[in-house]
């Protein structure tokens, strides 16, 4: 795992070295082992190294012979040494063992189809001095991630790994960008490829961009889940196919030569990971675990099982969560507004990991592709509903039950109609919304500033929402959902928040259930091999069943949290009242309308918790990239602020 950055320049003037290697500083956490630079006329390319293979001789940035071509390369290439006999059949020559050398010579063979052929997580920028092109992919899901802009002044174009190696170009002061913060309010994160500046975008997942040193760029989709299917095996064909891909995608992602181990939460998708590690040749599995004081939160005693079972070096950790402990690891390592408080856990996690190994798998995916949240059941449910509903009901009695049903925040989830009386109503790309979003419509509109609102608000995150499942309509409800949770949910959330939470302590997580391969079987198998009665995943579990202890397959699903609703009440109390209700924040929010759900929620009235989170999140950023952002820029360059 790396860190990578650089720049192209007007015409054909040396590249600034020392600017280089500053926005290369800002990415060490991500690379502590090593620094490379390439400039040449027109082009500079940065790397920070995080070793994992060929550890003496994988250094970056790399060429081909004739240097020619040079490449910074962030990721994994699990099919790197097929790759490489192919490749010397053919007549190249290596001098390093490293997965990096094959995609220069693999550019060489295939040129813009080179990311086609790879089976990783990547995320690189390759120069190409006889075309005088910048050629930049990044993964199929979004493991890794890659920030562009065309905007810093004097520079065509620049990239880097996370947007704070920006930060010390000269004059780089992006606008807000008002469409993101209004996501970011929404959804508690920010779909690609938009960012929280304007003019700076995320390249998207499965895409590709070739810029011009003479000016302009070009992007290319070179891969897409498919979910239309063919001939439908039957279930145990597919359960079998499941099983051996999955054990080939944990293989392939075991190839390291530091220390490796697996995070260990005690649920199906890790526990399959371990054991699957554990079923190759080699050495015991290291697995980590955390726990918590509270146990309403604590997953370990399923972790035991499993580590007991496969005879683990098993590691955990039992900690109370203290903001003010990880609050500035968050700050400094989230660079835009982020929501979901799963990542304070995270955090404790990736630490406690890291003092023992450098290479992590995890299970992220399995349940984007194999359809495991409950509320694919749900919204599947809905529509299925929804479709024995008569129009005329649909547009008036359901909706008028809407808004007279009580919103009972304090009952148990299944009393909840409210919700669902809405979703009856509503096309599935606006039941979906209603579904995953935290802030929405009236309260959205509400909370905001009078000047974003009508910055933001002609084109709001629901209208969005519903343009993303508006390309997908030819789908089934179930396909629909996953479909947009596999280009925002998945790579803005879940992988955004598992690469800073790792990057923040030099650890690489690797995640098997995201093999292309497996998940282009997952979507062309049809919805009842996912969802069988309420239960998700169902083909997966199948798969995997025989290697799991049966209490972790009939257990409920948990998942990371924290206890926010009482963190407000007492520990977090002073930190949202000094930074959220800041006059400062009156650029973004309307603090008349903060103060209500303030209130709200310290009288116990109703469970703002979400809420106030992404609120605290905003202002968390703000105080430390926006109101500092000046003053860090002025001290690259030397200057003292005034």
């Amino acid at each position: 795992m790396c860190g990578i950055a650089g720049f192209l320049t007007s015409g054909r003037s040396n590249p600034d070295r020392s600017l280089l290697a500053r926005m290369c500083g800002r990415l060490v956490h991500r690379g502590p082992d090593a620094d490379g630079y390439f400039c040449a006329p027109g082009a500079a390319l940065g790397h920070r190294r995080l070793s994992i293979i060929d550890v003496a001789g994988g250094h970056q940035p790399l060429g081909n012979e004739d240097g020619s071509l040079q490449i910074v390369f962030n990721g994994e290439i699990y099919n790197y040494q097929e790759l490489r006999r192919d490749l010397i059949g053919k007549g190249h020559q290596f001098a390093t063992r490293s997965d990096t050398e094959v995609l220069v010579h693999l550019y060489e063979e295939a040129g813009e189809r080179m990311p086609e052929y790879l089976n990783g997580m990547f995320a690189f920028a390759l120069w190409d001095a006889r075309r005088r092109e910048l050629f930049l992919a990044r993964d199929r899901f979004g493991e890794k991630p890659l920030y562009y802009t065309f905007a810093a002044p004097g520079f065509p174009f620049c990239f880097a790994s996370e947007l704070k190696a920006f930060a010390v170009l000269p004059g780089f002061d992006p606008p807000l960008n008002p469409r993101a913060l209004t996501d970011f309010l929404a959804l508690s994160y920010i779909p690609d490829p938009e960012t929280i500046y304007d003019n700076v975008s995320r390249l998207e997942p499965g895409h590709s961009l070739t810029v011009s040193a003479a000016g302009g760029g070009r992007r290319r989709r070179y891969w897409m889940p498919v979910f239309e299917s063919g001939t439908t095996p039957s279930l145990d064909a597919a359960v079998e196919e499941t099983r051996a891909l999955a054990a080939d995608a944990v293989e392939r992602r075991m190839i390291s030569d530091v220390p490796l181990g697996a995070f260990l939460s005690g649920g199906v998708d890790s526990s399959a990971v371990v054991a699957c590690m554990a079923s190759s040749a080699g050495p015991r599995v290291n697995t980590f675990s955390i726990g918590f004081t509270d146990k309403s939160f604590d997953e370990l005693p399923y972790a035991r099982l499993v580590a007991e079972r496969y005879r683990t070096h098993h590691r955990e950790q039992v900690v109370t969560p203290s903001i003010d402990e990880v609050l500035p690891v968050l700050a400094d390592h989230f660079d835009e507004p982020f929501g979901d408080s799963s990542a304070i856990p995270m955090l404790y996690l990736a630490r406690m990991t890291r003092r023992h190994v450098t290479v992590a798998l995890s299970g992220d995916g399995a349940d984007e592709l194999f359809a495991g949240y409950r509320r694919y059941y749900f919204g599947h449910l809905e529509q299925r509903i929804g479709a024995l509903l008569p129009d005329w009901a649909k547009r008036t009695v359901v909706p008028l039950s809407a808004r007279l049903y009580p919103k009972l925040d304090w009952m148990p989830r299944v009393f909840r109609a409210k919700t669902l009386l809405h979703n009856l109503s509503q096309q599935i790309g606006d039941a979906y919304f209603t579904s995953m979003s935290t802030f929405r419509d009236e309260g959205l509109e509400q909370v905001l500033s009078p000047h974003l609102r009508r910055e933001a608000l002609d084109a709001p995150p629901r209208a969005r929402f519903r343009n993303r499942f508006a390309a997908v309509s030819h789908l089934p409800p179930l396909e629909q959902m996953q479909a947009v949770d596999l280009e925002t949910y998945l790579p803005g959330d879940i992988l955004v928040k598992t690469d800073r939470t790792t990057m923040a302590y030099s650890l690489e997580g690797r995640a098997p259930w995201l093999d292309h391969r497996l998940a282009e079987l997952a979507c062309r198998l049809p919805a009842a091999y996912k969802l069988n009665g309420t239960s998700g995943k169902h083909v997966f579990r199948q798969a995997v069943r025989p290697y799991l202890p049966p209490p972790l397959l009939s257990r409920p699903k948990m998942g990371f949290s924290v206890p926010l609703a009482s963190w407000f009440r007492t520990r977090l109390r002073p930190l949202f009242e000094s930074q959220v209700l800041d006059p400062q924040m009156e650029q973004y929010l309307s603090l008349d309308r903060v103060r209500v759900l303030w209130d709200e929620h310290q009288s116990g009235l109703h469970n703002h918790d979400r809420k106030l989170w992404n609120l605290f999140m905003l202002a968390v950023w703000d105080t430390r990239w926006r109101r500092a952002g000046s003053s860090e820029a002025l001290a690259e360059q030397g200057v003292a602020a005034q």
